[in-house]
């Protein structure tokens, strides 16, 4: 037994060591089953109470949901309910919003067809003018082309600023006041003679611009030709400004200045952008260079002083004919001062003739209010006395 059976850690253990460490080793494993079983068993108590506690809670929640199940199966047929009466109402909204709709929409196409018909009038209207407008511009096209070959002739040019000059001075002034081609003194024949109010000597207006030259510029196309042609401008302008300052600058006839007439406004810009030595040339004659503006500007200066001098004359006559008013007034006052004084006299024959009228009443009272007896009420005749009349009746 003392037998060594194996070395462990270095120490020899012997057959009865073995044996007793066996036998402790299995003992301590039965005592370690039983409490693993001790305690197995307690822990399956345990978990049966807390599965019974768990099934007690399970069947609390059962029991909860199911009377919420209820709960809510009462609120989801309640709701249902709701839900049919409102898409109830709802299907009548829309039918009704749906007939609304149609009938705004019925009425919308029916106006939208009208005003398309209307706007496929007026369409058809302002086709009808822009063809009109269009025939007017081949027309128009036609007269320039027309006023193209009028301009390439010199007396035709000249014909045409006279018309233009003559339908300005027509439009603005009265026809006492103005005349074309008279003759002065001197047997010239300016186109056109404006007369002022108040003074005897007349306006000369010339119409016979030279616009050879200006065309022979617009036509020029190499500089050498453009200076040829601008050099003939100024001598042409220059002749016309002369001859007009020594044919009709009449002392006591004609007044100190004329009007040089230029029929159109672009060659006026021209003549003042591009020569503006010849405008201060005819400036120091005494010579205006006007355009169609210039001159309907000056013809409403002139129409002013027309109007100021009409006034005038208007303004004598109304106080010629005031002061015959104001003598018709106080003869008038004076009339009205004699009624007036009748007047009075008669208010004071009236006021005696009520003196006398209130005397005549007065009395006429007195005399009704006199009394009378009885017995003396009939007269008795003096040898009438101790005759009973009543008995001789």
């Amino acid at each position: 037994m003392n037998e060594i059976a194996f070395t462990l850690l270095e120490r020899p253990v012997s057959w009865a060591e073995a044996a007793l460490g066996f036998a402790g080793l299995s003992l301590a494993l039965l005592l370690m089953a039983v409490i693993a079983g001790w305690r197995g068993s307690r822990g399956r108590a345990i978990e049966a109470a807390m599965a019974a506690e768990r099934a007690r809670e399970m069947d609390d929640k059962v029991a909860e949901m199911n009377r919420q199940q209820a709960e809510l199966a009462g609120r989801m047929q309640s709701m249902a309910e709701i839900l049919s009466t409102r898409q109830g109402d709802l299907a009548r909204l829309v039918a009704d919003r749906m007939d609304g709709l149609r009938q705004q929409v019925g009425a919308g196409l029916e106006r939208n067809v009208q005003q398309t018909t209307e706007s496929l009038g007026k369409l058809q209207e302002r086709l009808a003018v822009i063809d009109t407008a269009q025939k007017n511009l081949t027309d128009l096209t036609s007269e320039v082309v027309t006023l193209k070959d009028v301009l390439a002739n010199k007396q035709a040019r000249g014909a045409y600023g006279q018309g233009r000059m003559e339908a300005i001075i027509r439009d603005g002034l009265p026809a006492a006041f103005f005349s074309f081609q008279p003759q002065l003194s001197n047997g010239r024949r300016p186109d056109c003679l404006v007369t002022l109010p108040g003074d005897g000597r007349g306006l000369v207006i010339d119409a016979k611009f030279p616009l050879e030259s200006f065309t022979m510029l617009r036509e020029a196309r190499g500089e050498d030709a453009k200076k040829t042609a601008g050099q003939r401008v100024r001598n042409d302008v220059g002749v016309h400004v002369k001859d007009i300052a020594e044919r009709y600058f009449l002392p006591g006839e004609t007044q100190d200045i004329a009007l040089l007439f230029v029929p159109s406004e672009a060659i006026y810009a021209d003549l003042h952008e591009h020569f503006d030595d010849i405008v201060q040339r005819a400036h120091r004659a005494r010579v205006m260079i006007v355009s169609p503006s210039l001159l309907a500007l000056a013809i409403q200066l002139m129409q002013s002083l027309v109007r100021d001098a009409r006034m005038r004359e208007e303004a004598r006559v109304i106080q010629t004919e005031v002061g015959k008013l104001l003598d018709d007034v106080r003869r008038l006052g004076e009339r009205v001062d004699k009624l007036d004084t009748h007047f009075r006299q008669a208010q004071d024959d009236v006021g005696q003739i009520k003196t006398s009228a209130g005397k005549v009443t007065s009395r006429a009272e007195k005399i009704g209010a006199l009394e009378f007896d009885d017995e003396k009420s009939e007269p008795r005749l003096p040898f009438a006395k101790g005759l009973d009349l009543k008995a001789a009746e």
